[in-house]
C-alpha cells in the first residue's frame, strides 16, 4: 500500500501517448486494459481509458515525488503507485471492501492481447451461456461477439444487467477478453470449438467462476418485466429514505402526487446503474414533463453514512443528476438486506431495478437490470420500450 499526500501537484512525468496497464487476478492472471495519457487545456495530465467503444476520462490525476494517484471517475476505485516517465507499479484500491489489486502499466504498447497465433475459429454471433453451472450459484446469459481477424469485441448479457464493453482476441483456439471500468476488472479466458466454449471468469482478484456457452442463434433471456413483482398482500409501493442534505423524502410526499413516477433501485459503485443513470438524465432532458418524476433508492457498501452521502454527491455532479438520490442503505449491498428495506418486493434480484409507477399510485411494471449500450441493438430496443411506455403513462 502506497501512502500519498493530499497536496495537488501536477507533473509531466508521464510520457503522453498510449499505455498498456495490467493487473493481477486470481491465479495469477494478467487483466490487461488499455489508455492514454495526455493534457488538457489547462495543461493537467488527463488520461483516456479504452474497452472497445467506451471511452471512460479521467481528470483526477495528482503526482507527489515519485508517486503517482489516479482517481477514476464516478466509482470509489482509484490507483496508486510509483512512477516513471514510461512506467507505474502499484495498486488498484477499493477502501470500502478492502480490495487491492496489484497493478502496473507500461508506455508504448497498444495491444491488449499479444495475438501469437492465427485465429482456428470465428465466435461471432450469440452464446447461451451458463455461469458456475451445477450449483445453487449458477445463472444463465447472453453471449454477444463480433470478430474481425484475431480481434474480438462483445459482452454478456445477464437477468441483472451486462458484463461492459469487452474487448479482447482469439489465439488459436484460445479466447481472451477484458474490461475495466473503475469500479469492476473482469477478464475471461476460454477454450472454443466452432460451437462451445469453456473457460473461467475472474473478478479482481476475490472471485472467479467457470462458464460454458454452446452456439445458439435463437436464445433468449426472461422477460426483465417478469422477474421481481409485489409480493401477495401488498398492491402498492412505498419507500421513506433521506436525500444528500437529510431530509427525508417518501412517495407520499406532494412533489409526486398524480404524477408518474419512476424509482430506481441502484448504487453509485454500480456500472449498470450509471449507464442507467446517464440513460435517464439524457431522457429527462429531452422531456421535460411536470407530470413526471424519477427517484433514485441507493443501496451503498460505504462504510460510513458520510462516504455514502460523498459518492451519491460524486455521482450527481459528475454526470448531472436533477432528481433526488436518496440513501436506503450504507455498509452493504447485500440484496437480502436490501430486499427488507423494500418488504413489498418479491427480491430485489438486480442493482439497478426500475419501478414504474402511474399517476393513481399503481405499480405499472418493475424492470430488473438494465441493458446498456454495450448490448448493441438490445440497448436500442430497451429505449424504444421505454420511451413509449413513459408517454402512454404521462398521456393517462
Amino acid at each position: 500500500m502506497f501512502f500519498f499526500s493530499c497536496k495537488k501537484e501536477d507533473s509531466t512525468g508521464l510520457k503522453k501517448g498510449d499505455w498498456l496497464a495490467n493487473l493481477t487476478v486470481l491465479d495469477q492472471e494478467k487483466l490487461p486494459f488499455n489508455f492514454r495519457i495526455m493534457s488538457s487545456e489547462k495543461n493537467k495530465t488527463v488520461m483516456e481509458v479504452y474497452n472497445a467503444e467506451e471511452v471512460i476520462k479521467v481528470d483526477e490525476i495528482e503526482f507527489k515525488k515519485d508517486s503517482v494517484f489516479i482517481k477514476l471517475p464516478i466509482f470509489e476505485g482509484f490507483i496508486v503507485g510509483k512512477y516513471t516517465d514510461t512506467t507505474i507499479t502499484g495498486q488498484f484500491i477499493k477502501r470500502s471492501l478492502d480490495r487491492v489489486v496489484p497493478f502496473n502499466a507500461v508506455y508504448g504498447k497498444k495491444e491488449r492481447f499479444s495475438i501469437t497465433k492465427k485465429a482456428v475459429f470465428n465466435i461471432s454471433g450469440v452464446w447461451e451461456t451458463e455461469f458456475s453451472g451445477g450449483t445453487e450459484d449458477g445463472y444463465m446469459s447472453k453471449g454477444i461477439f463480433a470478430q474481425e481477424g484475431s480481434n474480438v469485441t462483445g459482452t454478456f448479457r445477464t437477468t441483472t444487467g451486462d458484463y461492459r464493453y469487452l474487448e479482447g482476441v482469439v489465439n488459436g483456439n484460445v479466447v481472451s477478453f477484458s474490461a475495466f471500468d473503475g469500479a469492476h476488472a473482469f477478464l475471461f479466458k476460454a477454450k472454443i470449438t466452432d460451437s462451445t466454449m469453456h473457460g473461467t471468469f475472474y473478478s479482481g482478484n476475490h472471485f472467479k467462476e467457470p462458464f460454458v456457452a454452446k452456439r445458439n442463434e435463437s436464445f433468449e433471456l426472461p422477460d426483465a418485466n417478469d422477474l421481481t413483482f409485489l409480493k401477495d398482500g401488498y398492491d402498492s409501493f412505498d419507500f421513506s429514505f433521506p436525500d444528500e442534505t437529510g431530509k427525508m423524502v417518501s412517495l407520499s410526499d406532494k412533489r409526486f402526487t398524480d404524477k408518474v413516477v419512476i424509482v430506481q433501485i441502484m448504487g453509485t459503485w454500480c456500472p449498470n446503474c450509471l449507464d442507467e443513470s446517464k440513460f435517464l438524465v439524457d431522457y429527462l432532458k429531452g422531456n421535460s414533463s411536470k407530470e413526471l418524476e424519477v427517484v433514485a433508492l441507493a443501496f451503498e457498501y460505504a462504510k460510513t453514512k458520510e462516504k455514502a452521502y460523498e459518492s451519491i454527491k460524486r455521482l450527481k455532479s459528475r454526470i448531472g443528476i436533477k432528481y433526488p438520490v436518496l440513501l436506503a442503505q450504507y455498509g452493504t449491498s447485500d440484496k437480502v438486506k436490501a430486499q427488507k428495506k423494500l418488504p413489498m418486493l418479491n427480491h430485489v434480484l438486480s442493482y439497478p431495478t426500475s419501478i414504474f409507477i402511474d399517476k393513481k399510485g399503481g405499480v405499472r411494471k418493475i424492470h430488473t437490470g438494465f441493458n446498456g449500450p454495450a448490448t448493441g441493438s438490445k440497448y436500442i430496443s430497451f429505449k424504444k420500450e421505454f420511451n413509449s411506455f413513459v408517454e402512454k403513462l404521462v398521456n393517462e
